[in-house]
């Protein structure tokens, strides 16, 4: 790298844009561009991220001002508001999907090795969704109830690194149970749901696919236990049951048998009942890999408070998920400089250093290694040390 290279252009070159490229050229999104392209596109919303724009005349405003610099940013266009508007209502959302895939597979493969507090070899998953309000006489498309529009980003989360493996955005009226059908489950890997997603069905399906889930059983479960094991309740566990579930429709859902295990928990003071169709893990073990499923929800509060998801440039479908999945990539892409420059910060940090630095002539590693800056003390960090 250039020691005359913006810091956002040495943010930049860790994006592979020979990929990007493809992805364009899979949707036609430069068709009859002459000069705002996707990449111009991409790049302008990028720095939108990390430097925290709150609307399209505030990234018109600064882009112009640093002008000078935007060759050097790799943006070959003047930047208009109403060009980027343009481009966030028009260019295929999809694109931008897809090269957040790419990204996704480039993160997991540096995080594959991750700790995540268990000594586990099968991989590990977290899965739930969040709602992003929306207003709804400005969304109209995203009616969600009488008076109120939302959508919803249903996230399959790798606990390893906490890397987002699948992202779905639905409307806010669908059943979280539902996003299920849309995944693929690996054989031998982990899943981990809330109550919600209780389905016997569903967890069956989940089951034949020689995979394993890990859920709370709802309140009004009804089952026959045919034994238990033995426990040790010094450790929180209070029961680990073999069961089967009762009903005639839900037999016929579910006709294997289940692990059933009542946990207590010292610190909340709350007791849990997880259900299981692993017979192997100790029952400790279950009760905290559900516990890592708070990663998920720690996961949605991080990229709402640090991302700009909760203020959007456009008011259609399209450039509402442009920005969503252009956020995940910058996510994504600043977990790849992090793993890549062997970077013992935060991401918070890492953000919060690159939005007053992006327009500097210095080598990244330089400015986000330096050692008189210390680590972010609040409370937004202490969140964040359980992500990362």
């Amino acid at each position: 790298m250039n020691i005359g290279r913006t810091v956002f252009s040495q943010i930049m070159e860790f994006a592979p844009l020979f990929q990007f490229h493809q992805c364009v050229d899979r949707y036609n999104g430069n068709y009859k561009v002459i000069t705002f392209t996707c990449l111009d596109q991409f790049l302008c919303m990028a720095f939108a991220q990390l430097t925290y724009r709150e609307s399209l005349r505030d990234i018109e405003a600064c882009l112009r001002v640093a002008k000078p610099k935007l060759y050097h940013m790799g943006i070959r266009s003047n930047v208009s508001r109403n060009t980027l508007a343009h481009a966030n209502e028009n260019r295929d959302w999809r694109i931008y999907a897809d090269f957040a895939q790419v990204l996704i597979k480039s993160a997991r493969e540096l995080y594959a090795n991750e700790d995540f507090g268990l000594e586990l070899k099968n991989a590990v998953y977290a899965f739930d969704s969040t709602t992003i309000d929306l207003c709804l006489s400005v969304f109209p498309w995203a009616k969600f109830r009488n008076t109120k529009a939302a959508v919803k980003l249903h996230t399959l989360l790798d606990l390893r690194g906490n890397i987002p493996v699948v992202i779905s955005i639905t409307n806010g009226k669908m059943h979280d149970v539902k996003a299920l059908d849309d995944l693929v489950f690996e054989q031998g890997s982990i899943y981990i749901f809330d109550k919600a997603y209780v389905d016997f069905a569903r967890l069956y399906g989940i089951h034949q696919s020689l995979a394993f889930f890990v859920t709370r059983a709802k309140s009004n479960f009804v089952f026959k236990r045919l034994y238990s094991r033995p426990v040790d309740k010094s450790t929180g566990v209070r029961a680990d049951q073999i069961i089967m579930v009762n009903g005639f429709y839900t037999l016929l859902d579910y006709p294997e048998k289940l692990r059933r295990i009542r946990y207590f928990d010292v610190e909340t003071k709350k007791r849990f009942v997880f259900l299981t169709n692993n017979f192997t893990l100790p029952a400790i073990t279950i009760a905290k890999l559900y516990k890592c499923r708070w990663q998920v929800g720690l996961f949605f509060k991080w990229i709402k408070q640090h991302l700009r998801i909760k203020a959007f440039y456009g008011t259609s479908e399209n450039a509402l998920k442009t920005q969503i999945w252009i956020a995940i990539s910058v996510y994504l892409l600043v977990a790849i400089v992090k793993k890549r420059l062997k970077l013992d910060r935060s991401l918070y940090t890492i953000l919060q250093i690159l939005s007053v630095t992006i327009f500097e002539k210095t080598l990244i590693l330089q400015v986000l290694s330096a050692p008189n800056y210390e680590n972010d003390t609040s409370d937004d960090d202490n969140q964040l040390n359980l992500l990362l």
